[in-house]
């Protein structure tokens, strides 16, 4: 996945509500799921940060995988036409983090899962119910 052709500023990016972000955030679900990301869970940072609104987590088994989901989210919110600020981690593929505004999605393998806790560290925010959004595929949520 390449990186932008030109920078993107914050004003380029246009505002979203709480709502609009757990929305992106549930698309964001169902598309790792539908490429078989597991263990997804999404959690409502807002009271916790002005920063972002929500993460997307979700765990990979390859490299390949990893990637393959990255740019099936890419794919998805290109076509809606939402704005990538940055993407970290894509050719490792071990971490890769894409950064939306208000929704960061984190992909991880399972040791550095693991081994960084996000789930742990952000343990206070609320986690958004994803069963509706991942009900026709055979991913395994986090709640």
């Amino acid at each position: 996945m390449a990186q932008p052709d030109t920078a993107t500023t914050l004003s380029q990016v246009p505002m979203q509500t709480l709502a609009d972000s757990i929305e992106f955030a549930k698309i964001a679900a169902k598309a790792a799921a539908e490429n078989k990301a597991q263990d997804i869970l999404v959690l409502d940072l807002s009271k916790q940060t002005s920063v972002f609104d929500c993460f997307v987590i979700a765990t990979g088994t390859s490299r390949r995988q990893m990637q393959a989901i990255a740019e099936e989210i890419e794919r998805v919110y290109k076509a809606r036409g939402e704005i990538r600020l940055s993407i970290s981690g894509y050719n490792d593929s071990r971490w890769i983090a894409l950064d939306y505004g208000g929704v960061v999605i984190h992909l991880f393998d399972e040791e550095c899962r693991k081994f960084y806790d996000l789930e742990g560290l952000w343990a206070d925010s609320a986690r958004i119910d994803l069963t509706e959004a991942l009900r026709e595929t055979n991913a395994r949520a986090t709640f």
